[in-house]
C-alpha cells in the first residue's frame, strides 16, 4: 500500500476539525458520547478501542481504522493484539476486512512499530 498512512490519518483529523468548527452543536454531543463510551468500566478502554477496530475494519471506515489503531496502541495494546483483532474482522467481514488490514499494517511499519 502506497498510500502514506499517517498523512491520511492527519488528513482526516484537519478536516474533522474544520467540520466540527462549522458544526458545534454536533462537536457538544458526539465528544462526549465517545469519551463515555471509550473510557474504562467493567471493559477496558483498550479493549474497547481493539473492538472498535474491529468494526473499523469490517466496514472499511480508514478513519476508524487509523485512529482506533493509534488509541489502542496509546492505551498499551500491543502488535500481536492489533493482529489478533485483525484476525476477528477478517473472520467476520471476509476480503474487504483483509484488504483494509494492509492498511494497519502499513500503518504499524510506518509509525515504527513494525519492521
Amino acid at each position: 500500500m502506497s498510500e502514506n498512512q499517517e498523512a491520511l490519518k492527519a488528513m482526516i483529523g484537519e478536516n474533522w476539525d474544520i467540520y466540527r468548527q462549522r458544526m458545534p452543536e454536533v462537536a457538544e454531543v458526539y465528544d462526549p458520547l465517545a469519551q463515555e463510551v471509550y473510557k474504562d468500566g467493567v471493559v477496558s478502554g483498550r479493549h474497547k478501542r481493539l473492538m472498535a477496530l474491529v468494526g473499523g475494519l469490517v466496514h472499511g471506515c480508514r478513519g476508524c481504522i487509523l485512529y482506533q489503531t493509534e488509541n489502542a496502541l496509546q492505551l498499551g495494546a500491543t502488535v500481536e493484539e492489533i493482529f489478533e483483532s485483525c484476525a476477528v474482522a477478517v473472520s467476520l467481514g471476509g476480503t474487504m476486512a483483509s484488504a483494509e488490514t494492509s492498511r494497519v499494517v502499513a500503518y504499524l511499519r510506518q509509525t515504527g512499530r513494525l519492521e
